[in-house]
């Protein structure tokens, strides 16, 4: 069942970093002290990875318990592991890296060099048994319920690696997918799907800047998430958009929040 989108307008992509990691922290400290742990999938991108270095200068980081959270990842680049350009070397040199996780809660999707292999596909399957094994019996879908998954929303509307008409924004029954072909570079990526994501308590999107005005308001306004997949994007408990004031400048009036910071 899809919830309402919640919008939330910042008036600048630094400030939107800054309030998006403190309401993170605030979500993480909640689900550990009702539950003794939390799980949050974190996402890339200049706005993952923004909010991910405003969380590691906030003081209130410390207010987590990071030995207590698992780490999971909407997409990656299949890449050699270490390689700049996957997500969770840009996360570690952001945040991962200087708080006390345990090395066992933090799981990186494969790498092009790991067990697996060049096989995109086999990794995504492998990703989706670790997914499978940390469900518990109440969870949906085979994944464990995230208290936060987040998304970048890209200019072209595309969250995770699923980008528009392509095969893996189509997928029903899995939960994880090898994208070939993708295009923005490069081609090759593993990715959650939409019933993986939609499993999710809590899904924010994130988007800042003037070149993803247009995105969030196509997505914001009625379109199928086949051609607009950040539409399909949704939380069970909770979907809310966190964006600075460029990325919201061609919303309409009627979805624009009357009280925004």
């Amino acid at each position: 069942m899809s919830t309402a989108p919640q919008l939330v307008v910042h008036r600048d992509k630094e400030l939107m970093a800054q309030a998006a990691a403190a309401r993170l922290i605030t979500r993480i400290v909640d689900a550990q002290a009702s539950r003794g742990s939390a799980s949050v999938v974190l996402t890339g991108g200049r706005n993952g990875n923004g909010l991910l270095a405003a969380l590691a200068a906030a003081p209130a980081r410390d207010a987590v318990d990071w030995g207590r959270i698992d780490l999971w990842w909407g997409d990656e680049r299949f890449l050699p592991d270490g390689d700049p350009e996957r997500n969770v070397t840009q996360a570690r040199a952001a945040l991962l890296d200087a708080v006390p996780l345990d090395p066992e809660r933090v799981h990186a999707m494969p790498a092009s060099d790991g067990p697996h292999g060049t096989d995109v596909d086999a990794a995504a399957a492998s990703y989706a048994e670790e997914l499978a094994r940390a469900a518990g019996p109440t969870d949906h879908g085979g994944v464990p319920e995230f208290d936060v998954l987040m998304l970048g929303v890209g200019p072209d509307t595309h969250v995770a690696s699923l980008f528009p008409e392509l095969p893996a924004v189509r997928e029903t029954e899995r939960t994880v997918v090898g994208v070939h072909g993708a295009p923005k570079p490069p081609p090759t990526r593993v990715t959650l799907t939409l019933p993986a994501i939609r499993a999710a308590r809590e899904v924010w999107l994130l988007a800042a800047g003037e070149d993803k005005a247009e995105a969030a308001a196509i997505a914001l306004s009625g379109a199928g998430e086949i051609q607009a997949p950040a539409a399909g994007a949704y939380g069970r408990a909770r979907t809310l958009w966190l964006l600075d004031a460029a990325a919201a400048s061609q919303l309409p009036r009627a979805l624009y929040p009357p009280a925004s910071a």
